[in-house]
């Protein structure tokens, strides 16, 4: 039967009355095709919509890496836009909406990458929509190239790292040193296998190699840059995934906190963002992982013209800090996972912090939070939007509150 896509859902498909979920297809465009249940699989586009461009990545049809290669990007940038915007005003907030900044083509650093052993040796790449399918990307649009220079070497591994019947995760990080890989899911390792890791890892940019979370090489310290300081993250830590991104988000938490002599940067991971912040303030950095602030730690102390960064491991779902713990900081910056932070945020609306930077890669529970805030009498200045995963629904943002 024939539908019209009145709306895109929030993982990127069309939506029609019913509600039916068409994958590929965009707001307006009629589509023919069969209804299983509340979708339509392989849908014929009847009238197409003017937002409609041809996919530049040749692997777009099979590939279920991106999404939204069939949009302009104008619209996708919209679209992003207005996702946030729903999510606030569904909490009855609006806010200054700055221009999104998107991350270009063939510039994501990390990504974790499917092989599958074969009788001839191995696929490696992404899975196939909504399929456990591997299908190869030697020409993917998205990745870093440092990242496809290195899939030939990744899949001379693959038959050493899978069985037969299971899939091997390598999750791949560019670094200063060259590549970070982490393979997972994989055989245990023995002694003969050691020795032909060893041999293998020679022939390709390779700083850091690990299994199953024990270090098999490292040739250079797998170093990322956040402000003037270099760390090593542990390996398969969190990254932003495009430097551009990071760049972006950065650049806001700065702005947000401009002026604060003391910051509490919650959720800090390995630094991203409490090392910029040192240049300028003293900062309290917590993290629930320890090995990701021994990494922070390390990079702080051997940088140069850095104000004092001290660090606390703690669990901010289970132990937020409280208003007396929080008094004396001038701004908070906060990046919780996808979760939002609503403990968290309970006990920051209690506070006097000045300002906070909220960095979020989930618009509902932003809104959520940002609501707590709301409540408290925090004024919600503007709204970033940062788009570092390019041609998918996956939306970032950072935004500043103050004290009315």
């Amino acid at each position: 039967m024939s539908v019209i896509i009145q709306r895109l859902g929030h993982l990127g498909d069309g939506v029609a009355e019913g509600p039916v979920f068409v994958p590929l297809t965009l707001p307006g465009e009629e589509i023919d095709g069969e209804i299983t249940g509340d979708r339509i699989a392989q849908p014929k586009i009847i009238s197409p919509s003017p937002d409609r461009v041809r996919a530049p990545c040749p692997h777009y049809k099979t590939c279920g890496g991106c999404l939204l290669q069939h949009a302009s990007d104008s619209f996708v940038a919209g679209w992003k836009q207005e996702v946030v915007e729903t999510a606030l005003r569904a909490q009855g907030l609006t806010a200054e909406m700055r221009p999104i900044l998107t991350s270009p083509a063939r510039s994501r650093r990390r990504a974790t990458l499917a092989g599958r052993r074969t009788k001839k040796g191995g696929i490696l790449g992404f899975h196939a929509r909504g399929s456990d399918t591997v299908v190869p990307v030697p020409d993917c649009h998205l990745l870093h190239p440092d990242l496809i220079a290195g899939l030939p070497a990744l899949e001379a591994l693959l038959p050493l790292a899978a069985s037969r019947k299971g899939e091997v995760a390598f999750a791949v990080t560019r670094s200063e040193a060259g590549l970070d890989v982490s393979v997972s899911n994989a055989k245990p390792l023995d002694g003969p296998l050691w020795a032909e890791l060893g041999s293998i890892s020679g022939k390709f940019d390779l700083a850091r190699l690990t299994w199953e979370g024990e270090l098999v090489v490292e040739r250079n310290p797998p170093a990322q840059r956040f402000g003037k300081a270099l760390v090593v993250p542990p390996a398969g830590a969190f990254l932003q995934a495009t430097a551009e991104g990071q760049a972006a988000l950065t650049a806001s938490v700065i702005e947000a906190t401009q002026g604060a002599k003391t910051v509490a940067d919650l959720f800090a991971g390995s630094g991203t963002f409490s090392l910029p912040l040192a240049e300028r303030a003293e900062v309290l950095a917590v993290e629930s992982e320890a090995l990701m602030l021994t990494a922070l730690d390390q990079g702080w102390r051997r940088a140069q013209g850095l104000h004092r960064i001290i660090t606390e491991t703690r669990d901010l779902f289970r132990r937020p800090l409280m208003p007396d713990e929080l008094k004396r900081f001038d701004a908070v910056v906060i990046d919780p996972p996808r979760a939002g932070a609503e403990a968290q945020m309970q006990q920051l609306a209690k506070s006097v912090v000045p300002v906070i930077a909220a960095v979020s890669c989930n618009p509902v529970t932003f809104a959520r939070d940002a609501a707590i805030l709301a409540a408290a009498g925090y004024r919600l200045d503007w709204v970033q939007v940062v788009d570092q995963f390019r041609w998918s629904p996956h939306v970032e943002l950072a935004a500043r509150f103050s004290r009315a």
